[in-house]
């Protein structure tokens, strides 16, 4: 059976405690933990205060962790870069095992110039994934890279790129995030369901709108067509909502939210009944 769970950067601005509360308020079972969400990120990463929420909201557990990403680059052309961009991911990597998560979700990086990526990018892909193997292969956690949403110096947002990367690396599982792959090729985000089926052990539920991805899903053909796909196949793994609250006309209450994410985990369920 699957469990349906949220980003915890929907609710970013709320502290641990309060995050959790509201996704077990919005009928979620599932969450995935951004290490950088603000309140953690500035306090220096509290994991006791995280242990006590997954305590206190055991319907949610185990969780999944979200590496850090945005102020970080493994396939920086600065070697510094790399090296604390390494160093974070495996940081997260073992507050994921102190908190017996079930995943860590990583991106690959990108190429530091706005130009299309080069063999030695993908090195440098390479040369990071090492890295975390090494330091992850013995925590427990297994780790999953994600798709990206296409743009000039993305890696890895394309189905045949990421057959490479899996199959260089039998050890690493699938994140599939469907806003980035539904911005790309009408057919990539089906591709993505149908070539990679068995390394999928997270996926990150969105739609792509007016206003960009990480959209609400209710409505959207192309995400209801994926999900009918995957029930189809049989997918019983984390289905985690990326909604970003930018997309929205104003500033929502943490109430709002609560409510816009009761209907989307209720359209999930439909297809997952």
């Amino acid at each position: 059976m699957v469990r349906i769970g949220c980003s915890s950067m929907f609710f970013h601005e709320y502290r641990v405690g309060e995050i959790f509360t509201y996704l077990e308020q919005a009928g979620c079972t599932a969450i995935e933990f951004w290490v950088e969400t603000p309140y953690f990120w500035l306090s220096g990463l509290p994991v006791q205060e995280l242990t006590d929420a997954i305590d206190a909201h055991p319907n949610l557990s185990p969780i999944a962790i979200h590496g850090p990403v945005l102020d970080l680059n493994p396939c920086s052309i600065n070697p510094g870069v790399v090296e604390v961009s390494i160093g974070y991911t495996c940081n997260a990597g073992e507050i994921g095992a102190l908190v017996n998560a079930s995943l860590l979700t990583i991106h690959p990086g990108r190429r530091t110039a706005k130009r299309p990526p080069s063999e030695m990018d993908y090195q440098r892909l390479e040369y990071y994934l090492d890295a975390v193997h090494t330091c992850m292969k013995d925590t427990g956690v297994p780790v999953a890279i994600e798709n990206m949403e296409p743009k000039v110096n993305a890696l890895l947002c394309a189905p045949d790129q990421m057959a490479e990367t899996l199959e260089n690396h039998p050890w690493l599982n699938f994140t599939l995030d469907t806003a980035h792959a539904a911005i790309g090729n009408a057919d990539d985000l089906e591709d993505y369901i149908n070539w990679f089926f068995d390394r999928i052990a997270n996926i990150h539920v969105s739609a792509v709108g007016p206003g960009g991805p990480h959209m609400r899903i209710d409505g959207n053909e192309d995400i209801s067509r994926a999900l009918t796909l995957l029930a189809d196949y049989g997918y019983a793994g984390p289905l985690i909502l990326e909604l970003e609250d930018l997309r929205f006309s104003r500033q929502l209450s943490g109430t709002e939210k609560v409510a816009i994410l009761r209907e989307e985990v209720l359209c999930l369920e439909r297809f997952f009944d």
